[in-house]
């Protein structure tokens, strides 16, 4: 039904339909509304006549301000770079050794190396480098190859077990899961335990120290403090990469462990290379 007929009471005209007795007024909008509308209209049309506004095939309409949010970016970074342009020559030309006693070059090689540090580095060590399971905390003084500024460089250019880079550093341990009995893991792993903690059974760890000094002295040492030179690891400071309970040191000594970093010197730049490692070495746990 659309029987378009005047309120009594409004004096409105209805919109002529009726649902169950009751009719809606056609009411107009207010005029302050419908000049809003126009306005916002006109704004619309000139916002994009000025500005990029139109997706098109290959790009955007550009606007006839040539106005760009990328554009903006590239000269702020271009402003920055030239700003810290001397800090950065700086960085490049000194001796990482003697970078800590430059205040003012340590200060912005920390800063910059924090940044390159959470935009690379914190998906494995965490934002804090706290690290996790399988992956090394750098805030402690448990280096397995080094924690010398120089040693540290190194690592973050060639990293660590990778295919990538012919200088990374290597070692391997192997799975002695295929060379010892269950017996003998069992007892080596009370050994370690020993070599850290109280809680251990002494006729097993006995046991396992002959198990230990056959296979195992020639990386960890005789008394387990590990070997920086081939990145063997310190397993006498309570300090775990893959974690100290008897199953996880199970594990470790039957299956072994091969963690992998990628090689950052084809990925960074050199400054930041330098600045990440100053910033590492910053943490707490630097030599």
């Amino acid at each position: 039904m659309t029987d378009h007929k005047q309120d009594d009471v409004t004096g409105i005209e209805t919109t002529g339909h009726s649902w169950d007795g009751i009719e809606e007024l056609n009411t107009p909008l207010p005029r302050w509304w419908l000049w809003t509308l126009y306005l916002t209209i006109i704004w619309g049309i000139g916002y994009s006549v000025a500005y990029p506004a139109w997706p098109m095939i290959s790009g955007a309409t550009s606007g006839l301000l040539g106005w760009s949010t990328r554009a903006n970016v590239a000269q702020d970074i271009d402003a920055h770079a030239q700003k810290n342009a001397q800090l950065v020559t700086d960085l490049l030309g000194t001796d990482m050794e003697a970078l800590p006693q430059d205040a003012d070059l340590n200060r912005y090689a920390i800063a910059r190396g924090g940044a390159v540090f959470r935009a690379n580095c914190s998906q494995c060590h965490g934002s804090g480098a706290a690290g996790a399971k399988g992956y090394p905390n750098l805030l402690d003084d448990d280096w397995l190859w080094g924690g010398a500024m120089a040693d540290i460089e190194y690592t973050v250019r060639h990293g660590i077990r990778n295919e990538q880079d012919a200088d990374a550093r290597y070692s391997q341990m192997p799975a002695f899961g295929a060379i010892l009995g269950n017996d003998d893991i069992a007892a080596v792993v009370e050994h370690v335990i020993s070599l850290s903690s109280s809680d251990f059974d002494a006729a097993l760890a006995e046991t396992g120290a002959e198990v230990f000094a056959d296979n195992c002295s020639a990386c960890h040492g005789d008394a387990g403090q590990g070997d920086r030179s081939q990145g063997a690891t310190n397993i006498a400071d309570a300090i775990w990469l893959y974690g100290s309970d008897r199953q996880a040191l199970t594990q470790t000594v039957t299956n072994a462990r091969f963690g992998v970093m990628p090689p950052w010197g084809g990925r960074l730049e050199e400054a930041d290379i330098r600045a990440v490692s100053a910033y590492v070495h910053s943490l707490g746990g630097g030599e």
